[in-house]
């Protein structure tokens, strides 16, 4: 008889995740993704002001408060055909791009590196060997002998006190760790420096937004006056900050992330060779140079590859009904006004939010195994002309690699080959966990090396007399169409994010969010075929401890799941954060 393994909720990730893996011997031969919780932010929306629907819209997530926001201004925008400023646009790119930066760098050392390190064999290891590695690396200023003895202590202050803190409920031990000690008390080293890093960095959302998480916004620009002889305003003072923490993203990128993952990745060649899943990857495009409204200037292009190949990009078009469809056959939602057939798909602009509150398994998930024939999860299952896709940095790290038109594109090809000669695997290894996990780390130098030329642009306008943020010229609802509709999109950094509204009598009719972990951690559609996390996890996958699967972790932690803003959750009676189970 095969068994299951129940992995709930998978830990380390923003949200609630379940994971069921139907196994034949140690392989998993089918997974199951359920997203066990369920907001209705898209509900709460109907009714209100399109303007203030970004304040609403950010609380989707509690982490990516900012990409929401800025999906949901576009939305508002397009469908107003709303031009912003040039100095918006860029305003906006920088705070896109730090979003980016700070995400990943987050990602990696906080929510993904430990599926690779093993803090307590970091115990072990020799500070003045650990030293020598890390200055083979890198010139990162943080690396002498008696740095890693100190952080060395650190943790066996925790191990010895039996509370491990932010190192609890790993699998210590385990076999699959192949870090030797001294790489593993370098990685321990930098997550702890990411901890400050983070803090300091995340304030680049506070000088143009005011605050963070949940940074301000404002339909037709940003809400960032500038003038240079003003306490209250973007000022020479607040530029210098921001070109400072420009200066700190590039130098931990260059410095500490990118080194550490080829030096981690290089241990774990294999990785390689599994978790590719579907072959289908895409894009919305982002970064504009001239406007929304002109996709032939995103430095990210727009598109879909199908089955690998990279020769050929399919345009992308979000209001084309035929296209982009949600669906809910094995979803928990139903739908209402007259769709009777819940095989059907529906674009976003005539998308439904109806939670099934009394068929197919009602609200209460099924905790001892999933009706994987019937709905099981809170998730729906987008489509892109049918297919299955998977959304995120590896699809534009891609779509970067296979688009010579991108000004991004040369030095794009550069990072990716560099990475492939250096690692000695082929050019298949980018469709994997390996190749996901190495991708986002590529991003995050393409992006924090562009952070500076928007900079640079931003200051020129200045200097030129150009200091307009915002476009007032359609803020009095009088001058709206009585119906109109847009989509608002960009690539937030796991993937893929559009906002759709409906904007009727100066009132939100219709709003769908449709996110990039719902393009990944989606369940099956009507046919059968498997949403992203469902597929990579099919690919090649050995269970050697099912009570320690943390094969399961490293491919799921490799798309960075954002389900909804918790990290942790814990039963309030017993306490636990995580329960393994075969069934």
């Amino acid at each position: 008889m095969t068994e299951r393994i129940v992995v709930d909720p998978i830990t380390r990730i923003e949200g609630h995740l379940r994971i069921e893996a139907q196994m034949e011997g140690e392989n998993i031969a089918q997974a199951y993704s359920s997203g066990t919780m369920v907001r209705g932010l898209e509900i709460i929306l109907r009714g209100r002001d399109p303007r203030d629907a970004w304040a609403f819209a950010q609380r989707i997530c509690g982490v990516c408060t900012l990409v929401h926001g800025i999906a949901s201004v576009r939305a508002v925008e397009a469908a107003l055909k709303y031009p912003i400023p040039v100095n918006a646009q860029l305003i906006r790119n920088l705070m896109i791009g730090a979003q980016y930066i700070h995400d990943h760098v987050m990602h990696f050392y906080h929510l993904h590196a430990l599926d690779w390190v093993d803090v307590v064999s970091a115990l072990s290891a020799d500070p003045k060997a650990t030293s020598a590695l890390a200055q083979s690396l890198s010139n990162w200023p943080n690396s002498s002998p008696g740095y890693f003895s100190d952080v060395q202590k650190r943790v066996k202050g925790l191990v010895d006190s039996g509370q491990l803190g932010i190192f609890a409920n790993g699998y210590w031990g385990h076999p699959a760790y192949k870090l030797p000690p001294e790489a593993n008390l370098m990685a321990v080293a930098h997550y702890l420096e990411a901890l400050a890093w983070q803090r300091d960095v995340a304030r680049l959302h506070a000088v143009f937004g005011g605050r963070n998480p949940h940074p301000n916004f404002v339909v037709g620009g940003v809400p960032s006056p500038i003038d240079l002889n003003s306490d209250s305003a973007i000022n020479s003072a607040r530029l210098a900050q921001v070109q400072n923490i420009i200066n700190q993203m590039r130098a931990f990128v260059d410095q500490v992330y990118v080194p550490d993952t080829l030096a981690i990745a290089s241990f774990y060649k294999d990785w390689g060779a599994r978790g590719e899943g579907l072959g289908n990857f895409l894009t919305y495009g982002d970064f504009p140079t001239k406007g929304m409204d002109d996709p032939t200037s995103f430095l990210v292009p727009p598109g879909v590859i199908l089955n690998r190949d990279l020769s050929q990009i399919h345009p992308v078009d979000l209001d084309a009904p035929d296209q982009i469809e949600e669906y809910i056959a094995h979803s928990w939602y139903k739908y209402g006004r007259g769709v009777e057939d819940n095989k059907k798909g529906l674009h976003p602009y005539v998308g439904e939010t109806e939670l099934d509150y009394d068929g197919r398994g009602g609200v209460k998930p099924p905790y001892r195994q999933l009706d994987i024939n019937d709905g099981y999860s809170w998730l729906k299952a987008p489509r892109w002309k049918g297919h299955s896709v998977e959304v995120g940095p590896l699809a534009r790290v891609l779509m970067l690699y296979a688009s010579p038109q991108s000004p991004l594109h040369p030095q794009t090809k550069e990072l990716v080959d560099m990475t492939l000669t250096k690692l000695d695997v082929p050019v298949r290894a980018l469709f994997s966990t390996l190749g996901r996990t190495a991708a986002r780390t590529l991003e995050s130098k393409l992006i924090a090396d562009q952070m500076q030329t928007w900079f640079d642009a931003l200051v020129a306008n200045i200097k030129a007399g150009d200091t307009r943020t915002f476009n007032e010229t359609l803020w009095d609802p009088a001058s709206w169409p009585k119906k109109c509709q847009g989509a608002g999109y960009m690539e937030a950094p796991r993937g893929a994010l559009g906002h759709w509204i409906v904007i009727e009598n100066g009132k939100i009719a219709n709003y769908q969010a449709v996110v990039p972990s719902t393009w990944n951690a989606g369940p099956r559609d009507p046919k059968g075929v498997p949403g992203a996390y469902e597929a990579a996890l099919q690919d090649n996958h050995q269970i050697h401890n099912a009570k320690q699967p943390i094969e399961i972790q490293r491919t799921i932690h490799s798309f960075d799941p954002c389900i909804a803003c918790a990290v942790h959750v814990s039963d309030p009676e017993t306490g636990e954060q995580v329960e393994i189970k075969i069934v």
